[in-house]
C-alpha cells in the first residue's frame, strides 16, 4: 500500500517529528511504500524528506503561511499526482504546512494524528499566563485573560474556522491518548485514542545506573515543561540525598534563566546542562539515569520521552495530570506528582535518590515487556492497516 506522510518538522523537532520517522521505518518494514511531505522551516528528517513545501520561522510570513500555505498546497498536489497515495496520515501541519493542505488529499482515504492542543489552543499549552490550567473553550477568553494579543486573536478567527473546516474533511481523527481524546471532545472535536508507539530497544541498549544518584530531564527547555521547579525540588532534594545529579538534555528559550536559577540556588555544580542530543546520546543517557524526570506544567497530551525512558527499564518521575499518567503507573513504571509541586516533586526524587522506591535501580522486566507490547510499532502499523482498508472499502 502507498502511504503518504504528512507533518510540518519544527526546526526543534519532538514527539512528533519522532512518531513520524517511526511511522513510516514501521510501514516500510511491513511491505508499504511511504513517503514523507514536510515544510522546509525544520530539518525535514535530516534531509529524507521525499517532498519539501516552504515553510518560514518568521513571524511575519507565519501571520499569513499559518492561514493558507499556498506552497504546502501546490506541494500536496504534486505528490498525489506523482506518488497517486492510497492512504495519507497527516500530523501537526498548523505552524508552517497550513490546513489547507487536506483540501488536496479530498480523494485520498485520510487519517488525522493529533499530538497536542493546537487545533483547541493558540498557545498549544492549556496554560494560563499564570501558570494554571485552561478549563474553557478558546475564543474571546483567550485575548482577555492574556494569552494572545488583540491581532493574535482576530487573525486567528479566521485560521480556528480552517482548522475545523479541515478537519471535518479527515476521514478518521486519531487523539495521542484518552486525555487529549477527551480535551477534544469537550472543544466539539470527535477522536479516537491511539497511544504513539516506540520502536524496539535495539540489542546493543544496556542498563547500567551510575554509581551515585542520577536523573535525568529530556525535552524543550520551555516554561511549560516546568524545568524551573525542577531546579528547585533538586535544590531540595539535596539535602537529603547531596550526592545527587541532574542532567538536562534538550535546549530552548529559557536555557539561560534556568542556567542562572541553578546558580542562585547553590545547585549548579550538580546540575549539567547537555543540550539538545542526538536520540543514541539520550539512550547512553538514560542507561545510567535512576530515574528519568518528566515534570510538566501543563497536562501533557502523551509523553513519549516518559515511554522512552519505561521500555529502557528507567523508573520515571512525571506530573500526574495529562497523558503523562496513561504512560507512567505509580509505584510500578515510576513515581507520579501534581504537576506544580515542588515539594511533591522533590518528595518523589529523594525517594528514588535514597533507594526508598524502586532500589534496584531499573523496573521489573515484566513491567517493561508490557508496556513495550502496548506500544509496539507492529500492533499499531497493523491498526492503521485495518483503519485504511475500512475506509477504502467504505469509499468504495
Amino acid at each position: 500500500m502507498r502511504f503518504l506522510l504528512v507533518t510540518d518538522w519544527l526546526r526543534r523537532s519532538g514527539g512528533m517529528e519522532r512518531y513520524f520517522e517511526t511511522l513510516r521505518e514501521g510501514l516500510r518494514t511491513a511491505g508499504h511504500e511511504a513517503r514523507l511531505l514536510t515544510s522546509t522551516a525544520g530539518e525535514s528528517a535530516g534531509g529524507t524528506a521525499d517532498y519539501r513545501a516552504y515553510g518560514s520561522n518568521a513571524p511575519a510570513a507565519q501571520a499569513v503561511l499559518q492561514l493558507v500555505n499556498p506552497f504546502a498546497v501546490a506541494s500536496v498536489r504534486a505528490a498525489v499526482r506523482d506518488f497517486r497515495p492510497e492512504a495519507a496520515i497527516v500530523g501537526m501541519v498548523e505552524q508552517h504546512l497550513s490546513p489547507a493542505v487536506l483540501a488536496p488529499l479530498a480523494g485520498v482515504p485520510t487519517i488525522l494524528s493529533l499530538g497536542d492542543y493546537k487545533t483547541i489552543c493558540p498557545v498549544h499549552s492549556k496554560l494560563l499566563p499564570s501558570g494554571e490550567p485552561c478549563t474553557v473553550p478558546a475564543g474571546l477568553v483567550c485575548w482577555t485573560n492574556g494569552c494572545t494579543g488583540l491581532a493574535h486573536w482576530l487573525r486567528d478567527r479566521p485560521r480556528y474556522a480552517l482548522f475545523r473546516s479541515a478537519i471535518a474533511r479527515c476521514d478518521r481523527v486519531l487523539a495521542c491518548s484518552e486525555w487529549l481524546q477527551r480535551a477534544l471532545a469537550e472543544a466539539g472535536i470527535v477522536a479516537e485514542a491511539v497511544p504513539l508507539p516506540t520502536p524496539a530497544v535495539p540489542p546493543t541498549y544496556v542498563r547500567e545506573p551510575s554509581a551515585q544518584p542520577s536523573f535525568l530531564f529530556v525535552g524543550r527547555l520551555s516554561r511549560e515543561k516546568g524545568v524551573a521547579g525542577l531546579l528547585r525540588a533538586f535544590a531540595r532534594a539535596r539535602e537529603a540525598v547531596p550526592a545527587a545529579e541532574l542532567r538536562l538534555a534538550g535546549d530552548g528559550e529559557e536555557r539561560a534563566e534556568l542556567e542562572r536559577l541553578a546558580d542562585e540556588l547553590g545547585i549548579a555544580e550538580a546540575v549539567v546542562f547537555l543540550g539538545a542530543l542526538r536520540f543514541s546520546a539520550v539512550e547512553r543517557e538514560l542507561a545510567r539515569a535512576w530515574a528519568a524526570v518528566a515534570p510538566s506544567l501543563w497536562s501533557e497530551p502523551f509523553g513519549l520521552v516518559a515511554l522512552e525512558a519505561v521500555v529502557r527499564g528507567v523508573p520515571t518521575i512525571a506530573s500526574s495530570r495529562g497523558g503523562l499518567a496513561e504512560v507512567v503507573e505509580h509505584g510500578r513504571s515510576g513515581l507520579l506528582f501534581p504537576n506544580g509541586d515542588d515539594e511533591a516533586l522533590a518528595r518523589c526524587l529523594v525517594a528514588v535518590g535514597a533507594s526508598e522506591a524502586f532500589p534496584a535501580r531499573t523496573l521489573d522486566d515484566a513491567v517493561v515487556a508490557e508496556t513495550a507490547a502496548r506500544h509496539g510499532v507492529d500492533a499499531h502499523v497493523a491498526l492503521l492497516e485495518r483503519m485504511v482498508d475500512e475506509l477504502r472499502t467504505r469509499r468504495a
